[in-house]
C-alpha cells in the first residue's frame, strides 16, 4: 500500500547540456588519441625517449607555473603597496593553463601547452574567453546569479570597478516595466 500521490510513469526529465553529454566523448578521445601517438613515438625512437619526453614536459610545465604565480603574487604586491588594484590580465593565468598543460602526460597536451605560452594566442585566447562570457551573461534570465552579476559588475573609464545595476533599454515596447526585483529577499 502506497500513500501520497501517484507518480506518472512518463515524467520530464531535463535535457542535458551540450557539454555534459559530449564532454566524456571527446576526453576519451582525446585520451586515445595521447596513448596512440605515445606509441608511435616509442616505436620510432624508443621507449627511454618517449619516457625522457614526459619527464621533460613535467619539469617544464612545473617551471612555467612557478613563474607565472611568482609574476602573479608580485603584482599583487606592488598593487597593494600603491593602494589600487592588481593589473587586470596580464596572462597569468593562460600561462598557468599552459604549464599545467605540458605537465599532463602526452604529446597533445604538450603541444597545446607550448602554443598556450605564446602572447599572441594567449590574447587571441582571452579576447575568444571574453566574447564567450559577455554572450552567456546576455543571455541569462533576471533573478539568476548571472543577472546578479552582470549587476554588480561596473567598470569607469580608468578601469576601477564601481558597484551599480546595468539598466538596459533594449526591451520591446509591449515588456512589462516597473522597478527591478532586489537582489536579496
Amino acid at each position: 500500500m502506497t500513500t501520497g500521490a501517484p507518480t506518472s510513469p512518463y515524467t520530464a526529465r531535463r535535457r542535458r547540456s551540450r557539454l555534459r553529454r559530449y564532454l566524456p566523448l571527446g576526453l576519451a578521445a582525446w585520451l586515445v588519441l595521447e596513448i596512440w601517438l605515445l606509441t608511435l613515438v616509442a616505436g620510432a625512437a624508443g621507449g627511454l625517449t618517449v619516457f625522457l619526453l614526459l619527464v621533460a614536459g613535467l619539469v617544464a610545465g612545473s617551471v612555467v607555473i612557478k613563474r607565472a604565480g611568482r609574476r602573479a603574487f608580485a603584482s599583487l604586491n606592488e598593487a597593494v603597496r600603491q593602494g589600487g588594484s592588481p593589473a587586470r590580465g596580464g596572462g597569468n593565468g593562460l600561462t598557468m593553463l599552459g604549464g599545467l598543460l605540458l605537465m599532463i602526460p602526452g604529446l597533445v597536451s604538450d603541444a597545446a601547452g607550448l602554443l598556450l605560452l605564446l602572447p599572441p594566442v594567449q590574447r587571441a585566447v582571452g579576447r575568444l574567453a571574453e566574447n564567450a562570457l559577455e554572450r552567456s551573461l546576455r543571455r541569462v534570465a533576471p533573478g539568476s546569479l548571472g543577472d546578479v552579476f552582470q549587476q554588480a559588475r561596473m567598470h569607469r573609464p580608468d578601469g576601477k570597478v564601481v558597484p551599480g545595476e546595468v539598466i538596459r533599454d533594449d526591451a520591446p515596447d509591449d515588456a512589462p516595466r516597473g522597478p527591478r526585483p532586489p537582489l536579496t529577499r
